[in-house]
């Protein structure tokens, strides 16, 4: 008899990806959700024994889903699906109740070795209807791509500050340059910032990784990186560009790992120190591009002592071939 088995996650492209991935003649029917409430409709009508969830969603998120699922004691098994590795999420979905732990993006072998491992992977000789019938939209693949490489950058940083840090959900837009400005005032509150910019480009694909950092007490950031001897500006300022760095590599890996494209860094530079946002721009070699896709993620480590808008900008001729990435995954 098949197995009712749930994906949910807020990404078509997430979904369609994970769907892909099952293995070709497991014997299960396949039902997805868009977010945690969907889901848990579908678990209290015992459509799903097998849950694979997403952890970073709207309305309601994995862990919460999680948290229900326990609390009502819920027949089913879970699998967490997601870009945020850190150490610190694994144990907390465990905790929880969760089977174990799959990072994004997913692959076949780690499906088939999960299945097998639990002894859930029934086979039969007809083949599993994987076909997702929505399209998948522009914006939700480049958010979901935006998702992963982010997770990327996360788990190094945070295994370098030994701090667990929350994931946010990446916002994609496409906008004009002369708006850049106003997307910047909306994005990080602060009236002061201190931006790094990491300019990258591959085959068919570059951009800029701007890092917009608040205005941080010298002493929080010494804290955070273990600097022992006393901080002034100039230290901090070479802290900051150390958390950039990492940061900025790590995530563009987690875009070289999607997109099977090798990217090379420029120089990481400072563009100011605690300038106004309505200058930042007037310095920057981007404002060359006439429009850009904007994906910004913004976070905060430790009791937000240190903060960080982190906006991702592709140029006008790299949208092409994104675009055709997409019409490629349909």
């Amino acid at each position: 008899m098949a197995i009712p088995v749930l994906i949910c996650d807020d990404s078509s492209f997430a979904r369609k990806q994970l769907a892909r991935a099952l293995p070709d003649n497991w014997d299960v029917t396949l039902n997805y959700a868009k977010n945690g409430v969907e889901a848990m409709q579908i678990l209290r009508e015992g459509q799903a024994e097998v849950l694979f969830l997403d952890l970073n969603m709207p309305e309601m998120d994995g862990y919460e889903v999680l948290e229900n699922v326990r609390k009502e004691d819920l027949n089913t098994m879970v699998i967490v699906v997601s870009g945020d590795i850190q150490q610190e999420a694994r144990k907390k979905v465990i905790g929880l109740g969760a089977m174990d732990f799959i990072k994004k993006p997913v692959h076949k072998e780690d499906i088939h070795n999960i299945l097998n491992e639990y002894g859930i992977l029934q086979l039969t000789e007809n083949k599993l209807d994987k076909q997702v019938e929505e399209e998948i939209d522009n914006f939700d693949f480049f958010q979901e791509l935006a998702n992963v490489s982010m997770g990327r950058g996360i788990d190094l940083l945070s295994k370098l500050l030994n701090v667990y840090i929350p994931m946010p959900i990446p916002k994609v837009s496409h906008v004009d340059i002369s708006d850049l400005a106003m997307t910047l005032k909306e994005v990080n509150q602060n009236d002061e910032l201190t931006p790094i910019c990491q300019g990258f480009i591959g085959t068919g694909i570059s951009g800029e990784l701007l890092l917009l950092f608040n205005k941080p007490e010298f002493q929080d950031v010494s804290d955070l990186m273990e600097y022992k001897d006393e901080a002034n500006e100039k230290i901090c300022m070479e802290l900051l560009m150390d958390i950039a760095s990492v940061l900025s590599g790590a995530c563009l890996n987690g875009l070289t790992e999607q997109l099977d494209i090798a990217f090379s860094l420029g120089i990481p530079r400072i563009l100011g120190q605690h300038i106004k946002k309505d200058d930042l721009l007037q310095n920057k070699e981007s404002n060359k591009w006439t429009k850009t896709l904007a994906i910004e993620m913004g976070f905060g480590v430790d009791d937000n002592k240190l903060q960080c808008d982190v906006i991702m900008l592709f140029t006008e001729d790299s949208l092409k071939k994104l675009n055709h990435l997409v019409g490629y995954i349909n």
